[in-house]
């Protein structure tokens, strides 16, 4: 099984993709656990939709058409998920309704300073994907409030509570993307 990461922040030192690097530790060899930098993503721009898309958008599509699930991880930018996040599911989400991301089963993490942990973004993250005919893990939202004080100054997710619901989260998440493979 092959999922692929996506961190909705470009921040080196971002909660985030901390989170992501718990969330591969946790999977341990239960799957392969890839990454895609959406940094590398061009603003979406419908002239240059055509058959031959700009390079990084090309991978991208093809690194999540190669998957068998998806986790993203979102911080929360101004109540919502942030805009490079976003652009990168336009990117993926043509052609409508019948996109790579159709039928691909989809983790949403986040992790904030704020004491919400990122809930309004997951919330708009959730109706993105519904959009775009993803089908999201159902349960309670995985959020990591006041994250600063979880992780260490290597981005190691410390606090032991979270590990272990990140553990049972990533356990249910895999045997789900299983059944659903087939």
């Amino acid at each position: 099984m092959k999922i692929l990461g996506i961190s909705g922040s470009l921040r080196k030192d971002s909660y985030n993709t901390y989170l992501l690097e718990a969330a591969r530790e946790a999977i341990g060899d239960s799957a392969l656990f890839g990454t895609f930098d959406i940094g590398t993503v061009p603003h979406y721009h419908g002239d240059q939709d055509g058959e031959e898309k700009p390079t990084a958008v090309q991978h991208l599509k093809d690194d999540i058409e190669s998957a068998d699930g998806i986790v993203i991880a979102t911080p929360e930018y101004n109540y919502s998920l942030p805009g490079v996040l976003k652009n990168a599911i336009d990117w993926a989400s043509r052609p409508a309704f019948n996109s790579v991301l159709k039928d691909k089963p989809t983790l949403i993490l986040s992790a904030s300073m704020s004491p919400t942990g990122g809930a309004r973004a997951q919330v708009h993250l959730r109706d993105i994907l519904a959009g775009v005919l993803a089908p999201v893990f159902a349960g309670p939202d995985f959020l990591v409030p006041t994250a600063q004080d979880k992780f260490d100054e290597a981005g190691k997710l410390t606090d032991e509570a979270t590990q272990k619901r990140l553990q049972k989260r990533m356990d249910a998440y895999i045997e789900w993307v299983g059944k659903l493979s087939a």
